[in-house]
């Protein structure tokens, strides 16, 4: 006698003997990545969340013995009040959660309408909640056998792509049954991004822009001198979101943002550009952020908020940040089109694109 598997929706699994304990396989997971957020606008939610986040060695890479006293001895004591501050003044207060977490779970569920019953779509911080570990198993338990891990960096940087497939490991490393796992590689020059980002621009840059600032996340140059490749990465962005508005790199100059500690971050930085622009005259200029594929606090309130406030102290009139890609539809179809790609042998083709067609 035997008893059937339980259900499979591919029929991979045929009988099982009896008294076998309950088996659910043959389904494909997709699970996007972001880095993370506070649970709550508080002090308290803020430093648990720092304390994840600055504790990870990709991150801030100085020996331990030097940096976690730092870490718990001030940065834990004095900035999460501050930072928390900061996150008040964007917290989305009808769902009480930040916007990167509203985005990243928006992103996922518009994802997954281009997809059928054999994909199950999810989505994690790398930082804080809900973790990959808890959405990995959940998809184990949803009969997920193969899992495709999406980190939504456009750029690859070994302080965010490759912190995200540290922790997979760490995760598959504990576990009795390992799923099948893949990781969808960045997209800088990705045909469907940069038509995401030109759409965008056309959409959100005012006419009268007299200037539009592309300001990635920096990172310490010793990094890139180190051979971490994302410098070049978002210099490869920039030059194909130029050359498709047809902007020069006097109009749209790249810059970095968002320096932390006392070492040389990458240059120029978008606060320079900023003083610069104000400096020069210029009265109205715009901020995009490429990098960074949903709102949070460092594109609506370091760029909304912060340096709208030292432009204007330094004579200029109007900065308009320009909005994350956030779910606008030509992201959403890009990620679904990339995905389908990526699970090339795993699904059916063409699901993704059929559905979205429909």
């Amino acid at each position: 006698m035997h008893s059937p598997a339980s259900p499979s929706p591919n029929g991979a699994l045929g009988p099982l003997p009896d008294g076998h304990p309950p088996v659910r396989l043959g389904r494909v997971g997709v699970l996007l990545v972001n880095l993370g957020t506070p649970e709550k606008a508080t002090a308290a939610s803020v430093r648990t969340y720092l304390r994840e986040f600055l504790s990870d060695s990709r991150v801030v890479d100085y020996p331990k013995a030097l940096w976690l006293p730092v870490l718990y001895g001030v940065i834990l004591n004095v900035r999460p009040a501050k930072t928390a501050a900061l996150y008040r003044a964007i917290w989305r207060e009808e769902s009480d959660e930040s916007p990167l977490r509203y985005y990243t779970r928006r992103q996922a569920e518009e994802v997954a309408k281009g997809f059928g019953d054999e994909v199950i779509v999810d989505w994690a911080m790398r930082y804080g909640s809900p973790s990959i570990e808890e959405r990995i198993h959940a998809l184990q338990a949803e009969g997920c056998d193969r899992i495709l891990v999406v980190p939504l960096y456009p750029q690859y940087s070994g302080s965010t792509t490759a912190t995200v497939v540290d922790k997979v490991g760490e995760v598959l490393a504990r576990l009795p049954f390992q799923p099948t796992v893949r990781v969808a590689p960045p997209f800088p020059g990705a045909e469907g991004y940069i038509d995401a980002l030109e759409v965008s621009m056309r959409a959100h840059v005012p006419a009268d822009a007299e200037r539009v600032i592309l300001s990635f996340h920096g990172i310490p140059e010793r990094y890139f001198k180190n051979g971490d490749p994302y410098h070049c990465h978002c210099q490869k962005t920039a030059r194909l979101l130029r050359k498709r508005m047809g902007w020069d790199d006097t109009f749209a100059p790249l810059a970095f943002q968002s320096k932390f500690g006392p070492e040389t971050w990458l240059e120029p930085s978008t606060e320079s550009l900023v003083e610069k622009a104000a400096e020069e005259g210029l009265k109205r200029i715009a901020i995009t952020a490429p990098a960074f594929v949903s709102d949070c606090i460092e594109t609506l309130e370091e760029i909304g908020i912060g340096l709208r406030e030292t432009f204007e102290e330094a004579g200029g009139e109007t900065l308009t940040p320009i909005p994350c890609l956030n779910d606008d539809e030509a992201f959403v179809q890009f990620l679904r089109t990339m995905i389908e790609q990526e699970l090339a042998g795993w699904i059916k083709a063409p699901t993704a694109v059929s559905a979205a067609a429909e």
